[in-house]
């Protein structure tokens, strides 16, 4: 899996995006969404030889996430609703208990061409396994895991009567240059 070393990992080094997608009868009235985590902190030991002892953390601050996008909807999305997003956003993840989402590895597999971490996603302080799925290609590591928010006691958001609400899946992508040090 790449090269071996210890590397640390955060908003300097790649991006996190969370991207949430619309249904229901009313779901052209609303947006589905690319949202970026701008604050987390993570650490990846990688073991080229053995990538079972490979080791991956990541830290995010949930009020760090930022609406980039919003497509579909009958308008466009606007500052008004990108500040509704945020302040749903911290009823839904109740961020004032629990202000952060962490992932813990329990389990590497394959190698830089196709790996899985097979790890522990704490979300309001319920903790749920998850498979991240990725790649290593030149030094720059691309992947990503479905997050079904109801295994969290996430209740996804509705709007009219639940005419319009999220898919409980929500697809979160990660694209990180792995940079030296720990």
């Amino acid at each position: 899996m790449g090269v071996a070393g210890t590397y640390r990992l955060g908003p300097e080094s790649g991006r996190l995006l969370v991207h949430t997608t619309r249904t229901g009868l009313g779901a052209k009235a609303g947006h589905d969404l690319t949202i970026e985590v701008t604050r987390w902190v993570g650490q990846a030991t990688v073991d080229t030889i053995e990538p079972a002892n490979s080791l991956v953390s990541v830290e995010v601050e949930i009020d760090s996430f930022e609406v980039r996008e919003g497509t579909g909807g009958v308008k466009p999305l606007t500052d008004a609703d990108r500040a509704e997003i945020a302040k749903t956003l911290k009823e839904v993840l109740h961020t004032a208990q629990h202000p952060t989402i962490t992932f813990r590895s329990r389990r590497v597999d394959g190698a830089a061409g196709a790996f899985t971490l097979d790890g522990e996603l704490t979300i309001m302080g319920v903790t749920q396994p998850v498979m991240v799925q990725g790649r290593v290609t030149d030094g720059r590591v691309v992947g990503g895991a479905t997050v079904v928010q109801s295994r969290w006691g996430i209740r996804p958001y509705s709007a009219f009567f639940g005419a319009l609400r999220l898919r409980d899946e929500v697809k979160v992508d990660l694209d990180i240059v792995l940079t030296p040090g720990g």
